[in-house]
């Protein structure tokens, strides 16, 4: 039966280590503790006191001091790791976790699951063919040495960077390595772990390479393991649920989250909020508990931004700093028709184009696969047509070689409908009202990645007067926006009542607008 030996890298919250680690050995697991030293000896003191007499428990033999981005953070995980591998030679696996981590699963839970899964989990992609680092530096991670901590000394940190640039002081990467990258939150097994041990005492040079390398955490064990363990022995992901804010921060877990970390198909999470106490003392709980089936569904990454993003809808009184001199033009009229069923906003635009012979692009700031003409890459993805709205409107509409240009629009882009009401363009907005059955906000909810096929339905019902309300308050919060030329027609109103608002959105007489609304099936699902 599996026996984890947890790898705990921390440097504050006394309590909350003693704590972890009294929960995490209940189950007759094991721990190996770093403690920064960089931390107050008194906190270190009354943890080893603390837990001294726990067989479960172990200690680097040596602490050192601990930097973001430097190897000294992998080295403290190997001074814990051999700790570990002395200590309990009957661990089967080996799981890195920090003091910010919980299990949401229980003991019995996680070594059935890796009994029954005998490979290691480690996020483990190329270096250089994918895309894992988004921004900033990558090559000059590797190619260059990097002997300062970047945030302790950034003037000497940048200016040894500069001048190997300057002077092409380049390095070669060790011949036989392929370096990986992913996250530092791995589960291995012992002979992983042994073999690993083995290669840093044999390969000095790998080791030298791997010193100078900037946030070596995310390179190194990911690295070593692709080296020395069969590929079909190794599950590229990794078994801790973390989540990351759109500024690159990790998403912090609150009392509200329990049912919604047990449904994810992970075995810890991070980061848990130093005040969820009774999410804590929950989880905690749980991890001693035998028996306890768990309903996997999945949707946390979704349904977390969805449920946060809530209420958080800010206002812009300034257009943007690339927005300052584009104008779409006096003599231009935008015509945005705004629908949340998009099949429905489609037809309801192609219908338009077709009586009036006005161009129209679909969702093209919703839907990536929007068909767009070619206009010079600004149209490649969703990031750039919003980042660069007014002037890719220009754009289309030099394109089409019109003054009149239809679009569509998801009903949660008001900061967009704001910002094309705020140009000296004609813009006018008509909104297509439908009615929403619960199985289509189900439908909508597993599309968009809230629900899936075993969501639980107590979940469920706990989500469709959610998702329902949020798709009320936005109709709500476009009509409160105030918009001179906001028009509106309706799923379910007569053919009278839905004539006049499309006559004047489209400026055009009333018998016209009657024929369109006389489409047959344009509202129909």
């Amino acid at each position: 039966m599996a026996k984890i030996a947890f790898i705990l890298l921390c440097h504050k919250d006394p309590d909350a280590i003693i704590n972890q680690a009294t929960r995490l050995t209940a189950a007759g697991d094991c721990m190996a503790i770093h403690f920064d030293a960089r931390a107050k000896p008194e906190h270190f003191a009354r943890i080893r006191d603390a837990l001294k007499d726990n067989p479960n428990v172990t200690f680097a033999k040596k602490r050192i001091k601990c930097g973001w981005g430097a190897w000294s953070l992998v080295q403290a995980t190997l001074y814990a790791v051999e700790a570990a591998v002395d200590a309990f030679p009957r661990a089967t696996h080996f799981y890195m976790v920090s003091g910010d981590c919980m299990a949401i699963k229980s003991a019995e839970y996680a070594h059935k699951f890796l009994d029954d899964n005998d490979v290691d989990y480690v996020e483990s992609f190329d270096y250089f063919e994918s895309d894992w680092i988004k921004t900033g530096m990558k090559e000059e991670r590797l190619i260059y040495r990097h002997f300062f901590n970047e945030r302790a000394q950034p003037k000497l940190f940048y200016t040894s960077f500069n001048l190997q640039k300057k002077f092409n002081l380049t390095r070669e990467i060790p011949h036989d390595i392929q370096v990986q990258i992913g996250s530092q939150w791995w589960c291995l097994r012992r002979r992983t772990i042994e073999w690993i041990l083995e290669f840093t005492r044999k390969r000095k040079d790998v080791m030298r390479f791997f010193r100078s390398t900037w946030i070596p955490d995310e390179t190194f064990f990911q690295t070593l393991v692709r080296h020395i363990v069969p590929e079909k022995e190794i599950e590229t992901r990794t078994l801790t649920f973390l989540m990351f804010t759109d500024y690159g921060m990790p998403v912090t877990f609150y009392n509200d989250h329990y049912d919604l970390l047990l449904s994810q198909d992970f075995l810890f999470a991070r980061k848990i909020s130093p005040d969820a106490h009774v999410l804590k003392r929950r989880l905690g709980d749980l991890y001693a508990e035998e028996g306890v089936n768990f309903q996997i569904s999945n949707e946390g990454r979704s349904l977390f931004k969805f449920l946060t993003g809530r209420g958080r809808a800010g206002h812009r009184f300034a257009p943007r700093f690339w927005e300052q001199e584009s104008t779409l033009g006096r003599e231009r009229e935008l015509l945005i028709v705004v629908a949340k069923k998009w099949h429905i906003g489609k037809r309801v635009a192609q219908r338009l184009t077709q009586a009036t012979n006005i161009p129209m692009i679909e969702y093209l700031f919703d839907e990536e696969s929007c068909p767009m003409p070619d206009l010079g890459g600004i149209q490649s993805s969703l990031g750039k047509r919003t980042r660069h709205r007014r002037a890719l409107m220009r754009m289309l509409f030099d394109y089409y070689e019109t003054d009149r240009l239809i679009i569509c629009l998801d009903p949660n882009n008001r900061d967009l409908m704001r910002d094309f009401f705020s140009d000296r363009s004609m813009t006018r907005l008509l909104e297509v009202e439908s009615h929403f059955t619960d199985d289509y906000l189900l439908g909508h909810a597993m599309r968009v990645g809230l629900a899936g096929e075993n969501t639980a339905q107590e979940t469920i019902d706990r989500l469709l007067p959610t998702i329902r309300a949020d798709v009320m308050n936005e109709s709500d919060a476009i009509k409160d926006e105030g918009f001179d030329e906001y028009y509106r027609i309706t799923e379910n109103a007569s053919i009278e009542v839905n004539t006049r608002p499309l006559a004047r959105f489209l400026s055009i007489p009333e018998d016209r607008a009657r024929d369109i609304i006389e489409t047959e099936h344009l509202f129909a699902d």
